[in-house]
């Protein structure tokens, strides 16, 4: 087991869940300084005592806000386009952008690639986006 550090100094504390088992603080770390560090009731790091560190902090500590629905939407928006930018990454554009492979697809392979990009680049214009989207499928599925 690692040698634990003596945390003595916490700062900026605040709740990151309704149940208060996951506090998000600043810590003035022996070695390192002042680092983010965060303390929840599933950790298994030995490495700072988190019972220490919560004894420092008691109950001054931001309480928990939850996140506004416009913050929730936002959140699932930046999801959706990662995972939509992920697909034109690995499965689109290695094919569209070479000229050999592209040229190897007949002219309805080519439509269908196209229009499979098409589709993926619109996925913001659909109703339902970003909770209740359809996604297309890949001409390599079909």
């Amino acid at each position: 087991m690692a040698e634990q550090g003596t945390i003595t100094e916490v700062r900026n504390a605040r709740s990151m869940n309704a149940e208060n088992t996951c506090i998000d603080v600043e810590i003035n770390h022996p070695e390192y300084g002042w680092i983010p560090y965060s303390i929840t009731d599933k950790d298994t790091d030995n490495t700072v005592d988190n019972d220490a560190v919560m004894a420092l902090i008691g109950t001054g500590f931001e309480a928990y806000v939850p996140p506004t629905q416009e913050e929730l939407d936002a959140e699932a928006a930046a999801s959706v386009r990662g995972e939509r930018n992920m697909l034109l990454l690995t499965e689109v554009d290695p094919l569209v952008t070479n000229p050999l492979r592209w040229g190897d697809l007949t002219a309805e392979q080519q439509n269908a690639w196209t229009q499979y990009r098409t589709d993926l680049l619109n996925i913001t214009d659909q109703s339902g986006f970003p909770h209740n989207i359809v996604w297309p499928v890949s001409p390599a599925e079909v």
